[in-house]
C-alpha cells in the first residue's frame, strides 16, 4: 500500500471518529477556547479562522477570544481546486457567500488579509506537528505561500481523540506549530 493509499484510508477512519467525538462533546469548542494560553503566545494582529463543516470543531469561541483582543479576523476563501486559499476580512454580522467549493466565506467586497495566525481544521494530528487534512492540499499550498512572505503560526483545532501516535507525512506537508483541543494546548515548536 502506498503512502497516498494510507492517507486515504486514514481519512475515512478519522472522519467517522471525528463525527463520534463531536456528538459526544458538544461543548468541546468552548472548552478548547478556554484552554488556550493567550498570554503565552505572541500577539497576533490578524487571525484566520474557518467556517466549520460537518463535525469539524467550531472555531467560533476561539475567534471570539482573539476578536476581544482587537485582532483582525479573516476567513479562508477557495477560488479554485489547485489554487491556494485567500483570506478575507470578516466581521460577525457580515454576510457570507459560497466560495468555489460552496463553503460560506466572505465575498469579494471584503478586503484580502494576510494572517499571522492560521487556525486550521484537521482530521488527525500527532505531537510532532503532523496534520491530516481533507486531502485537497489547500492548507499546505496556502501555508507554504504565507510562510514565504512572513512568519505565520499555525494552530490546529481538533478534538483530543483525533490524536494519532504518528501520521504519514510527505515533503509538501506543512507542520503545525501547536494543537488546541478541549483537553488543552499542545505546543509543537
Amino acid at each position: 500500500m502506498s503512502l497516498t493509499d494510507d492517507k486515504i484510508e486514514l481519512r475515512k477512519v478519522m472522519r467517522a471518529r471525528r463525527d463520534d467525538l463531536a456528538k459526544a462533546a458538544p461543548d468541546a469548542a468552548l472548552r478548547a477556547a478556554e484552554a488556550l494560553p493567550i498570554k503565552a503566545l505572541p500577539a497576533f494582529a490578524t487571525v484566520s479562522g474557518y467556517h466549520a463543516l460537518g463535525s469539524e470543531m467550531d472555531p467560533g469561541p476561539l475567534i471570539a477570544r482573539f476578536r476581544a483582543l482587537n485582532a483582525l479576523i479573516a476567513l479562508p476563501v477557495a477560488t479554485d481546486r489547485a489554487a491556494p486559499l485567500i483570506f478575507r476580512a470578516h466581521e460577525p454580522d457580515d454576510p457570507l457567500v459560497a466560495d468555489g467549493f460552496g463553503v460560506p466565506s466572505p465575498g469579494p467586497h471584503a478586503p484580502e488579509l494576510h494572517p499571522d495566525l492560521v487556525i486550521a481544521p484537521i482530521l488527525a494530528f500527532d505531537r510532532q506537528g503532523g496534520r491530516l487534512g481533507q486531502g485537497a492540499g489547500h492548507y499546505d499550498r496556502t501555508l507554504a505561500l504565507l510562510r514565504a512572505r512572513k512568519p505565520v503560526f499555525v494552530l490546529g483545532l481538533a478534538y483530543a481523540g483525533q490524536e494519532e501516535a504518528r501520521l504519514p507525512t510527505e515533503p509538501h506537508d506543512i507542520p503545525l506549530d501547536a494543537i488546541l483541543t478541549e483537553s488543552g494546548y499542545i505546543p509543537v515548536r
